[in-house]
């Protein structure tokens, strides 16, 4: 029986490392993609170390016809994903009198059009399919934004919106879709630990969570 399979965009050390570990030790296979192949490589390395079956792509979420290649590779090679996880984030610091405009897109092509794009590769086969799940790493930014992380703020906001009009546009089709919204630093050892994050993705995936998980300290 071929394995499940969960496709991370973005993938780095914190918060996607943690989905891949959950998602790999509940049996699914793993492709990582990000723009660095070294990177890629110690993360597909530590994968395997811990048993998972873990592959890697290089893919500039900026460039989107990186992206495509990207994914008919991932296709080809690997198959139709059961899951995608938009993890991929940018942030310019400053306040909207002083950052500068084009830094504001960068970021916005990085937090909100890279997640979409991603989103109209896979979900059109998960549609037809019946099955399949979106799920995108979110920040409390886009909820309560402030002065200083304005690109941050518009981007997080952007993406939670894509999430929502997703989810609303695949109701009923058996594609779910769902997002993390986290409302602090991620670091191992803390409350905003990558692998009880990762806990939270799990749920959406299962359906013990639905739609948005705003994971905050009480």
């Amino acid at each position: 029986m071929q394995k499940k399979l969960i496709a991370i965009v973005g993938a780095g050390p914190g918060v996607s490392a943690g989905v891949a570990r959950r998602f790999g030790a509940e049996g699914f296979a793993v492709v990582l993609l990000a723009r660095s192949a070294e990177a890629l490589d110690e993360r597909v390395s530590e994968l395997r170390a811990a048993g998972i079956e873990a592959h890697s792509l290089v893919a500039d979420v900026t460039d989107p016809e990186s992206l495509r290649r990207a994914f008919a590779t991932l296709e080809s090679e690997y198959g139709t994903p059961d899951v995608l996880h938009y993890n991929a984030g940018a942030i310019t610091v400053g306040t909207p009198l002083e950052v500068a405009a084009d830094d504001v897109s960068h970021d916005f092509a990085v937090n909100v059009l890279g997640a979409l794009e991603c989103a109209q590769l896979v979900a059109p086969a998960m549609r037809e399919r019946g099955s399949g799940t979106l799920l995108f790493t979110g920040g409390m930014l886009g909820v309560n934004p402030v002065a200083s992380r304005v690109s941050a703020a518009i981007g997080k906001a952007g993406l939670r919106n894509l999430v929502f009009t997703l989810a609303d546009e695949l109701a009923g089709t058996g594609v779910t879709v769902g997002t993390v919204t986290i409302g602090g630093v991620v670091k191992a050892g803390t409350f905003f630990d990558p692998d009880a994050i990762a806990g939270s993705f799990w749920d959406l995936h299962t359906g013990a969570a639905t739609g948005e998980v705003q994971f905050v300290e009480s």
